[in-house]
């Protein structure tokens, strides 16, 4: 039993398997070397005393009603005592037999125990899972997955952290994290960049903005306005910068940050006007904000990230398969 469940999940985590199997499967084989007893044969001898014909044992563990009998005789070859009496082709359980179930009861228990962490790792609802995003995805489509994944799974664990693009790349590239989420990365040598949905980067701003009357809002619309600025130093940051100079207009940001979701909550709170990516916007949603398109567009690719030397584990893959639903959708 416990072999042919084991190999049922090949593909299951190699780690989460040994944290669940280990104490457990460690009784159990103590028990059957100590004893020089056979676990299949304890088993059937379970089965029996818990069904109390032989026919009932049989159809439980999927045997013929001779194999459970031939069993039983050679189980009481091993332990040297009578387990059963044979009344009217019926076998009865003796003294002795009720005494060594009282034993080893606990021992089925482990092997049940044992049976339902398998099938909780085989079905992905147990395990451990890492991931990292940037802030526009770690702040606005990341938890919505999230919430889902872990609603489905709750014997999962996700460790989840939010840093910079750099972070990112490198969590992946070393096996920190097995898949991470980003903005505008077109490829990197060390990971695999998966391309997703593209949006073009927009103006967030108040409602009562005097801009916040325009339909589109560009870089000449902002000449006399607070710009908060994303820092040249980051991707999008850059991006928002070449599309001012394009335009022939100086990117003169009187706030400059380093997160669009910083710029976000600035623009929100009457500091100016912030060209975000669409994400970061509509995670901050409210009657006092309004969203504009930027002109020139600035299209940002939201992006998933793994190492392509490692295949994704069952939970990665099912994660970044909702992902990718719920960023479609």
């Amino acid at each position: 039993m416990l072999r042919s469940t084991l190999n049922g999940v090949a593909t299951a985590s190699a780690a989460a398997l040994a944290d669940c199997l280990q104490s457990r499967y460690e009784i159990v084989m103590k028990v059957a070397h100590r004893n020089d007893l056979s676990l299949r044969l304890l088993e059937i001898f379970g089965t029996l005393m818990l069904h109390q014909t032989t026919v009932a044992a049989a159809e439980e563990l999927g045997i013929s009603q001779p194999s459970v009998s031939t069993a039983i005789k050679q189980l009481e070859g091993q332990v040297g005592i009578t387990l059963f009496t044979r009344e009217k082709k019926r076998l009865i359980p003796t003294d002795d037999a009720r005494s060594l179930f009282l034993e080893v009861e606990p021992l089925f228990e482990q092997m049940r125990s044992v049976e339902s962490c398998v099938r909780d790792l085989r079905s992905g609802s147990v395990g451990k899972l890492r991931i990292m995003a940037t802030p526009p995805m770690g702040y606005s489509v990341v938890p919505r997955v999230l919430r889902a994944f872990l609603a489905a799974r709750p014997g999962v664990t996700v460790h989840f952290d939010v840093g910079r693009l750099d972070r990112v790349i490198d969590s992946v590239t070393i096996g920190a994290v097995e898949i991470g989420f980003c903005l505008a990365v077109d490829s990197f040598p060390s990971v695999h960049v998966r391309k997703l949905r593209t949006d073009g980067m927009v103006a967030l701003m108040r409602a009562d903005h005097p801009l916040a009357k325009l339909p589109v809002i560009g870089p000449r619309d902002l000449v006399g306005h607070e710009l908060i600025g994303l820092e040249t130093a980051s991707r999008l940051g850059l991006l928002l910068q070449t599309a001012f100079e394009q335009a022939r207009v100086p990117y003169l940001p009187q706030t400059e940050v380093r997160y669009c979701h910083t710029a976000a909550i600035l623009a929100r709170s009457g500091n100016g006007v912030a060209v975000v990516d669409r994400h970061t916007a509509a995670f901050l949603p409210g009657p006092d904000v309004v969203i504009r398109p930027f002109d020139p567009p600035i299209p940002v690719a939201a992006c998933l990230l793994t190492r392509p030397s490692r295949p994704l584990t069952r939970l990665a893959s099912e994660f970044s398969d909702l992902f990718v639903q719920e960023l479609m959708g």
